[in-house]
C-alpha cells in the first residue's frame, strides 16, 4: 500500500482538484512596440553592457534583469531604469530577449 492510497483511506470524501500549471515567464513580461537599445561601453577599464528604453513596468524589468545575470552567470544591476550586466554579452543578451519576443537594437561597436 503506498502513500496514495493510505491517503485515500484516511480521507475517503477528497476530491483530487487538477494542479494549476503555471504560466511562462514569457507571458508576465509586457512586450513593447519600441526596440530595447543595447550598447557596450567601458567604465573603469572593464566592459558593461547596458540595456534601456523598456517602456513596461518596472517589476517587469527587474524580473528581466535577474533572469538575465541568472543566465549568463553574472553580476549587474537596475539602476535609472536601465540593466547593467558586467562584461561584454551583447549577442547573447540579444538573442535571449528575440526569444522572448521583443525587438532588440545593437547600439555602438
Amino acid at each position: 500500500m503506498d502513500l496514495q492510497d493510505q491517503l485515500k483511506n484516511l480521507f475517503p470524501d477528497h476530491k483530487e482538484e487538477p494542479a494549476e500549471q503555471s504560466e511562462d515567464s514569457n507571458k508576465k513580461i509586457w512586450l513593447q512596440d519600441d526596440p530595447i537599445i543595447c550598447k557596450y561601453e567601458k567604465r573603469k577599464g572593464k566592459p558593461i553592457t547596458i540595456l534601456e528604453g523598456y517602456t513596461g513596468a518596472t517589476e517587469d524589468f527587474k524580473k528581466l534583469a535577474k533572469e538575465l545575470k541568472t543566465k549568463l552567470s553574472v553580476g549587474g544591476s537596475f539602476k535609472d531604469d536601465k540593466i547593467i550586466i558586467q562584461g561584454d554579452y551583447r549577442d547573447k543578451i540579444m538573442a535571449m530577449l528575440k526569444e522572448k519576443g521583443f525587438n532588440v537594437k545593437r547600439v555602438g561597436g
